[in-house]
Order: C-alpha cells, then structure tokens, then sequence
C-alpha cells in the first residue's frame, strides 16, 4: 500500500538546514492499523504530510497504491489526495454552518459526483458511523465525538486507498476517545488501512504496529501481538 525508501525532508532556515526526515526507509501494507508516535519535532507530523501529498519531501521514493508519487505536480497530487486518501484532523476540520451530511459529500464535490449519488453515498458513510439520525445536524449541535465521527465518514465516503489520522483523539474525552477508536477498529477489520498520528501511548497501543520517531529517523517499528490486543479490548470493555 505504502513503500517510501530513503525519503528525506529538508527544511531550509536562512542558512540553517533543518533534516525534518533523514532516509526513512518504511512499507505498509493493505489492511495495516498503524499508529505514528514520537515527541514534538521528532518527524511523525513531518511524515505524515508527505504521506498524504500535502507536502513533498526533499528526495527519496514515495510509493502509495502502486502509483510513485514524488515527482508529481501539484495538480495531480490534488486529485490522489481527493482519490486515495482520506483525512481526519484532530480539529475535526467540519463546515460550521453546513449539515454533517453537506459535510460528508464534500469530497464527493471535488470528484466531480452528481448530488444524487452523493447524497446516498453521505447517508450510507453517516450510518455507517453511528449518526443516521444525525445527517441534518450542524457542527455545533453535535458532540466533540460525533463531530469526529462526522469527520471519519467524511474520510470514508470516497473509498480511499488509506485513512491518515492526526491525533483524531487529541480533543476528546475518554469515552468519545474510545468511541473513536473503537470505530476505527471496526472500520480496520473491514479492510481499510489506517494510520494514525499520536502522542499517546495508550492510543499506540490499541494499533496493530507503532513506529516510533525521534529526530526525523524511526527509532523503532514494533508489531503488537494479537493476543495482547485481545487482552486489552477486554480490560476496557470490563
């Protein structure tokens, strides 16, 4: 799904270089639930911006879905990240004055969708996160938590290649966090790969893999067994 090889990003200050990646070397693959953690200006934030085509890196291959990604322009790096991939923010990112279901068929717009199909298409990505009877609700009469389960459908609705989400968790309370969470697993044993972005552990661990940052290079790549998983949803759940 995802291959980068020797991807370096290079931030010039003045006189002052500043190496935000140095050849990170990382595959992921199809159906992979994997969080992105590190300290502030370790590179994970850096990273994902160049995962999701916002930004470009300095050099080195970037591969997403089959398709080399580094040397496009700005235009068709516009429509891989309409296509392919899908954003959560932690600010959610929604249209204040806008239904969730006007904010759902954004993506669908951009595309180029005619209302009909994106209306259906918004209504069945709505269900699928739990908010069918919220579809005509504004931004600011719904919770910090189905604000961002607004934002996740938002994400879904054009079936991308890969979720990418910046510390979706970063403005909720537990139970809204776990609500989060719990639906990207849901959405993850259905087949969609994700990645996340975040700070805490507690977050990391409810993933499939970390990998780790620190000073532009990953510092480590650690599979979470199943098992461990398992054990896990059960402590929350009890």
């Amino acid at each position: 799904m995802i291959s980068v090889k020797d991807l370096n990003k290079v931030y010039e200050n003045g006189s002052i270089a500043v190496h935000a990646l140095k050849s990170v070397n990382l595959e992921v693959k199809e159906g992979e639930f994997m969080a992105i953690t590190g300290p502030s200006g370790s590179g994970k934030s850096t990273f994902m911006n160049v995962i999701g085509c916002l930004d470009g890196a300095t050099s080195g291959i970037y591969i997403l879905d089959d398709e080399k990604i580094e040397d496009l322009p700005d235009n068709e790096l516009a429509e891989i990240r309409n296509r392919k991939i899908g954003f959560v923010f932690q600010s959610f990112n929604l249209i204040p004055r806008t239904s969730a279901l006007k904010n759902v068929e954004l993506p669908m717009m951009y595309a180029g969708i005619s209302g009909r199909v994106r209306k259906q298409k918004a209504l069945e990505a709505l269900e699928k996160v739990g908010l069918g009877d919220r579809v005509e609700h504004k931004p600011n009469e719904l919770s910090g938590g189905q604000k961002q389960r607004v934002a996740i459908a938002r994400a879904l609705v054009n079936n991308p290649a890969i979720i990418l989400a910046d510390e979706p968790t970063g403005n909720l309370d537990s139970k809204s966090t776990q609500e989060v969470m719990d639906l990207f697993k849901k959405l993850n044993e259905e087949g969609v790969t994700i990645l996340i972005v975040t700070h805490e552990q507690e977050i990391a661990e409810q993933t499939n893999r970390i990998i780790s940052f620190l000073d532009g290079e990953i510092i480590m790549d650690k599979i979470i067994e199943k098992e461990k998983l398992e054990k896990k949803d059960q402590s929350i759940e009890a």
